[in-house]
C-alpha cells in the first residue's frame, strides 16, 4: 500500500475528518505554504532529530515560521546534544524521504522509539497542516484529531515551550 493511502485508511478508520490539497512537490516550507494560501490552519514544520549517539529520536512539530533553538530543546528533553537525523535514519525509522517528514510517518515506525514534541504555541490553533507521507499533498486536520491519531497508533505527544 502506498504511504499516502495508509494515512487515509488510518484516518478514515478513526473517523477523523481531513482536507487534502494536491500540488506539485514542495521542496521547502515556503513553497509548501504557497500551495495552500488562504486555507485555515497553522503551517507546521516537522523535524526529525536524534541525539549524539543515535540512541534516541525526536519528532518536533512547530510553526514553520519559527526557528528551533536546539540548545533549549536538548535541555527540555534531557539530551547531551541534538541534531538533525540523517536521511538514512529517516528512511530506516519512518520509511520517508527527506521533505515528507510528518507525524504520519510514525505509521511506519515499527520500533515505536520516536518521541513526539509539539510547540505549545501552536496547540491553541484549531487546525494544523502536514504532508501525508508525500510532499505532493498537504493534509489539514483538527489539532485535537492529530493527538487522537497519535494516541491511536501508540504514541504520547509532549507539549513543550520552544
Amino acid at each position: 500500500m502506498e504511504a499516502y493511502e495508509k494515512v487515509v485508511e488510518m484516518l478514515n478508520g478513526l473517523d477523523i475528518p481531513f482536507e487534502i490539497v494536491e500540488h506539485e512537490p514542495a521542496l521547502t516550507t515556503e513553497q509548501a505554504d504557497s500551495f495552500i494560501e488562504g486555507i485555515e490552519g497553522v503551517r507546521t514544520k516537522t523535524m526529525f532529530l536524534t541525539n549524539k549517539n543515535k540512541t534516541a529520536y525526536y519528532l518536533v512539530i512547530m510553526d514553520d515560521k519559527k526557528r528551533l533553538d536546539m540548545d533549549l530543546l536538548k535541555d527540555l528533553v534531557g539530551a547531551n546534544r541534538i541534531r538533525m537525523a540523517s536521511s538514512e535514519s529517516l528512511f530506516e525509522k519512518m520509511m520517508l524521504p527527506a521533505g515528507a517528514v510528518s507525524p504520519f510517518g510514525l505509521l511506519n515506525n515499527a520500533d515505536k522509539d520516536i518521541q513526539i514534541y509539539f510547540d505549545k504555541e501552536i496547540m491553541s490553533e484549531k487546525r494544523m497542516s502536514f504532508h501525508p507521507n508525500t510532499n505532493e499533498k498537504t493534509l489539514f486536520l483538527d489539532t485535537t484529531d492529530i493527538l487522537k491519531f497519535l494516541e491511536a497508533i501508540g504514541y504520547e505527544a509532549h507539549i513543550i515551550e520552544l
